[in-house]
């Protein structure tokens, strides 16, 4: 949901990474479960969330690894705001869960100092804990890394079972001490684990620098935050990606025990299983590789818009001055039109009375041509829509469903023709006034739809409550059906209308397509994909390392 202006000049993209101290304990028979939610106040004064670390269990001072990225801008005086939550239940909202403090500060103090260490505020309280933020430039690097680890007869740390080891890995901030880049799940009551792969960027993991020191520690997960340390060893990715050649292992040290046993040998053994680095394609060598972008605009016309005769109604047609639909669909259409060479635009509409036999249809072509939905480029939409409110009963209610599934089905059907291509991405622009009512039917629709080359902004339009928009536009966990079937990825982008009613439409344009050319090169990714190519596979190196570069 980070759709605030974007200057011109951008300096640079900061990555902001975060911990904590003494924290409140709201919790009776535990320690509180913090995570942390990261604002910026846009230049209109509102807050909008910019992103969320994860949630850790059971500790008052947590070291979150999911950092926060932002672009750090010298010429404004950007405010950020840390609010730290202890969650109580699997919602993404925050507003029920209890809030343990916040702080607010500048990214020019952050960038400046490079660490600051803060006091959390919590209504009158003076000893709510302390909040670090440490900021790093992030370079540009377009390679991730995917490793596998495995564990060999590591110490038991348990009295009546086995340990429960997960891994840290660490990287150092150059001033001898080290930063949590990532945290592998535990592995119940084994000492023979096999972590399940992970991906990370290399910028993230060792600010692309081969011969940067890296620590990784294995500890005994317990449940209630106090996690045994089982041992350590220092690496470097130089020396990991040897491991194309040979199966590397390292001895799991625990330092105290060493000094205190001449016979200690090591805590166990860590081995390196699969080590896969690979380059990631970009936005533009999709683009330029025969991608293209294909726009289709869904309207919605319930009776909640209003008389589009009265100049009070969202459909109003004002000769002198755009509506807000019109001024949504030229701000993203014409970026959008841009990508796809023939511009010929499915446009749709749904909650309406259509003709020629006034039935209520949540599909339908503005065209009122179902062979022929097609309009030419945003002039062509706009023509088409205004001719159809010219013809239609504003009805309802307001099914989104049926809409997404009919982009999922078109999707579907070009995908059969060219199986496992980088050549076509779809962008559904949904104009929309109000509540959804087959919430249910949405979620189920866009979960099937993530699994597919397709993104769907919203654009909220009128000063309705759009709690539900948020809350599908979820940029921390996944969406999840009613039947139980999880999101591939997340591909919905809403903003409301509203926040940009007085800002240049560019600024609108860039917030809700913001997300799409990450989008883009992550459904390619997933799927193996790379520019204008079918998919390949990889060869296979002993111990299972695969190099793709």
């Amino acid at each position: 949901m980070n759709y605030q202006s974007f200057g011109q000049s951008l300096s640079s993209k900061v990555s902001l990474s975060i911990s904590c101290n003494g924290l409140l304990n709201k919790d009776i028979t535990s320690k509180s479960d913090p995570i942390v939610q990261v604002l910026m106040q846009s230049p209109l004064g509102a807050w909008k969330e910019i992103g969320r670390t994860e949630c850790i269990k059971n500790t008052l001072n947590p070291e979150f690894t999911q950092s926060i990225e932002v672009d750090y801008k010298f010429e404004e005086v950007q405010k950020i705001k840390f609010a730290v939550y202890d969650i109580d239940n699997s919602t993404d909202t925050l507003y029920d869960d209890d809030f343990l403090g916040q702080v607010e500060v500048t990214l020019g103090k952050i960038v400046s100092m490079r660490c600051v260490t803060e006091k959390l505020v919590y209504n009158s309280s003076s000893n709510a804990g302390t909040i670090k933020i440490t900021a790093e430039e992030i370079g540009e690097s377009n390679i991730d890394v995917e490793f596998q680890f495995s564990g060999q007869k590591l110490d038991n740390k348990d009295l009546f079972s086995k340990s429960d080891p997960y891994l840290e890995l660490l990287k150092d901030k150059g001033d001898g001490t080290f930063t949590v880049v990532h945290r592998t799940p535990h592995i119940d009551n084994t000492l023979n684990p096999k972590w399940k792969p992970f991906t990370i960027s290399l910028q993230k993991l060792c600010n692309n620098n081969y011969d940067l020191q890296l620590k990784i520690c294995c500890y005994d997960y317990d449940n209630d935050g106090s996690h045994d340390f089982i041992g350590e060893f220092y690496t470097t990715m130089k020396e990991m990606s040897t491991g194309v050649q040979r199966q590397l292992q390292w001895e799991c040290i625990n330092p105290k025990k060493k000094a205190k046993k001449k016979s200690y040998k090591n805590s166990g053994l860590i081995i390196l299983e699969l080590l896969k680095i690979v380059k990631k394609a970009s936005f533009l060598e999709f683009i330029m590789g025969g991608c293209q972008i294909n726009f289709t605009v869904g309207i919605d016309f319930t009776a909640s818009n209003g008389d589009p005769s009265h100049p009070s109604s969202l459909h109003y047609i004002n000769p002198s001055q755009r509506n807000e639909y019109e001024k949504a669909l030229i701000a993203v259409g014409e970026v959008c039109q841009e990508y796809d060479s023939d511009k010929m635009f499915p446009a749709l509409g749904f909650g309406a009375v259509i003709p020629p036999n006034g039935q209520v249809s949540f599909e339908f072509p503005l065209t009122f041509n179902p062979s022929n939905p097609y309009c030419f480029g945003v002039a062509g939409v706009l023509a088409a829509y205004q001719n159809c409110l010219r013809n239609i009963k504003l009805y309802g209610p307001t099914n989104i469903a049926p809409i997404v599934k009919h982009i999922t089905n078109f999707c579907q059907n070009i995908i059969q023709s060219q199986p496992l291509s980088a050549l076509n991405y779809f962008v559904l622009l949904l104009l929309t006034d109000g509540v959804i009512s087959d919430m249910d039917a949405t979620v189920a629709a866009i979960v099937d739809a993530s699994y597919l080359p397709i993104s769907l902004i919203i654009v909220g339009v009128g000063n309705a409550d759009f709690s539900q928009m948020n809350f599908l536009d979820c940029d921390q966990g996944k969406l999840r059906s009613n039947r139980g079937k999880e999101a591939l990825r997340d591909i919905v982008q809403f903003v409301p209308f509203r926040d940009f009613r007085q800002v240049p439409p560019a600024d609108l344009a860039k917030a809700v397509l913001a997300e799409i050319p990450t989008q883009v090169t992550e459904y390619f990714a997933i799927k193996g994909i790379q520019p204008g190519l079918s998919q390949q596979t990889l060869p296979t190196t002993p111990f299972g390392v695969q190099m793709h570069m």
